[in-house]
């Protein structure tokens, strides 16, 4: 029996959607591997785009938390967490430290992390939580990818 705060199954629409939105880090990964003159660019476009849909999913935990009247204080903190961690993270870049390398992976690995919050908050239908799964896992492991496959230059 599934929750009554969510439907049974995700529209199809919803999956589609969510399985594309991997395509700017695909993207991404390939300008990098192909060492074209983008590269630069593409690392900075694939750390933004996890930072801002790591930056969604706080968004997502504080809609849950907020329309369910279960989430507790905790719940809202967690969700101002991905925002503030996307900023931390790309602060490097405009200090002139070493950036996007350790920041991509870090954001990779939140990203890949993060359905760990979905299932503590216990807010997310089943369905929803395992896209979450694999959408979280092959952005997290897209954008760590960009990290490995950056030139040392970067």
């Amino acid at each position: 029996m599934h929750s009554s705060h969510s439907p049974a199954t995700l529209p199809p629409i919803a999956r589609s959607l969510g399985y594309a939105g991997l395509l700017p880090q695909i993207i991404a990964l390939a300008l990098v591997m192909s060492e074209s003159e983008y590269t630069f660019v593409a690392l900075a476009g694939g750390f933004a785009y996890a930072a801002l849909i790591f930056s969604f999913l706080g968004g997502v935990w504080w809609g849950q938390a907020v329309s369910s009247n279960r989430g507790g204080g905790g719940a809202f903190v967690l969700a101002i967490l991905p925002s503030l961690i996307g900023l931390a993270l790309f602060m490097p870049w405009t200090l002139g430290w070493q950036w996007p390398v350790p920041s991509l992976v870090c954001i990779g690995a939140a990203l890949a992390m993060s359905p760990v919050i979905d299932r503590l908050l216990g807010l997310s239908a089943k369905d929803f939580m395992r896209l979450r799964w694999h959408l979280s896992l092959g952005l997290g492991g897209l954008t760590i990818a960009l990290g490995y496959f950056a030139p040392a230059a970067a």
